[in-house]
C-alpha cells in the first residue's frame, strides 16, 4: 500500500509545485514563424500561471532549436528560478560547452541531466570528450563533467524510470546522487506507484511525472511501458490521484494541452497564487 507523505514543500523552483514541459520548435518545422509564436505564447502562459517551464533537449531524437537559441531570438525574459533546461549526451563537445556557458551567463541554475534519445543525425559525446575513462557517456558522466567545468554553478536533476527493474534503477539513482544530482523527475506515473513512492527515502526533491494526453501510445513509446487502454486512461483523473498519493512531491506535466484552462486541474497553489 502506498505510504502517504506530508504536504508538498520545496523552494527549488521558486516554491512552485508544477513543472510544465514546453518543446522548442523543430528545426524541420515547415512554418517556423508560427512555431516561434506558439512557443512565445506558451512560455509566457506557464510563467504567468506561476509554474516553472521545463524545456527538453531534442526529445525522441528529433532535432529542435535549443532553449537558449529560442528564448534569445524571441527576446523572452528568463526567470532563473522558474526555468529548467534539459541537457543530454547527444551533442558535440563544443556545442555542450557553448550551451553550459550560455546557461551560466544567463543566470540559469536548474538543469535536468539525462542520457537522452539518439538518432542518426545526432552526434554522441565520447568519454574522452569529458575526460572520463568510462566505456560510454551516460547522465552520470555528464553530471560529473558539469560539476568539474562549472563547480557549484548549477542545481542538476536526474530522471528516474520506475518501469525499469527496481534494483537496477535504484542503483543507477544512487550513482547519480553520488555524481551530484540535487532533485529527481520521474517518468509519467500511472496511479499509486510504489517505486515512485519509495523516492521519499532519497531526501531529495521529487517531481512525479503526469502524462496529460490521451495519446497513451506515445507514453508507451517513451518509457517502454506495456500496453495501456487509451479509452480507459483519463489524464485529469490520473493527475488527481497523483495529487492525493504524492502530496510531498511536485508534479511534472508532460503533454499538457494549451487549449484548456489549467486552474481546475492544477489545484495546488500557485495558480498565479489562485488568481490573487
Amino acid at each position: 500500500m502506498t505510504r502517504r507523505m506530508g504536504a508538498w514543500r520545496n523552494d527549488m523552483f521558486d516554491r512552485t509545485p508544477y513543472l510544465i514541459e514546453l518543446l522548442t520548435p523543430r528545426q524541420s518545422d515547415p512554418d517556423f514563424e508560427r512555431a516561434l509564436e506558439v512557443f512565445r505564447q506558451r512560455y509566457r502562459r506557464i510563467l504567468d500561471h506561476g509554474a516553472a517551464v521545463s524545456i527538453p533537449d531534442n526529445p525522441l531524437g528529433n532535432l529542435h532549436f535549443t532553449a537558449m537559441e529560442t528564448v534569445e531570438f524571441l527576446g523572452l525574459p528568463l526567470d532563473p528560478e522558474r526555468t529548467l533546461l534539459h541537457i543530454n549526451t547527444f551533442h558535440r563537445k563544443a556545442d555542450l560547452d557553448a550551451f553550459l556557458d550560455a546557461a551560466r551567463t544567463s543566470g540559469l541554475k536548474r538543469l535536468l541531466v539525462v542520457s537522452g534519445d539518439g538518432g542518426p543525425r545526432l552526434p554522441k559525446l565520447e568519454p574522452r570528450d569529458l575526460g572520463s575513462d568510462a566505456k560510454a557517456v551516460t547522465s552520470i558522466e555528464l553530471l560529473e563533467y558539469i560539476e568539474r567545468r562549472h563547480p557549484g554553478a548549477f542545481h542538476c536533476g536526474v530522471a528516474f524510470n520506475q518501469y525499469e527493474p527496481a534494483e537496477h534503477e535504484r542503483e543507477k539513482l544512487r550513482r547519480k546522487i553520488e555524481a551530484g544530482a540535487r532533485f529527481i523527475v520521474t517518468q509519467p506515473v500511472i496511479g499509486a506507484d510504489p517505486g515512485v513512492a519509495s523516492l521519499a527515502s532519497s531526501k531529495l526533491p521529487v517531481w512525479a511525472g503526469a502524462w496529460m494526453s490521451k495519446r497513451v501510445d506515445l507514453l508507451v513509446t517513451c518509457v517502454g511501458l506495456g500496453q495501456l487502454d487509451a479509452s480507459a486512461y483519463e489524464p485529469a483523473a490520473n493527475l488527481a490521484i497523483l495529487h492525493g498519493v504524492f502530496p510531498a512531491f511536485g508534479i511534472y506535466l508532460a503533454q499538457l494541452s494549451f487549449k484548456k484552462d489549467w486552474c481546475p486541474l492544477l489545484t495546488r497553489t500557485p495558480c498565479a497564487e489562485r488568481a490573487a
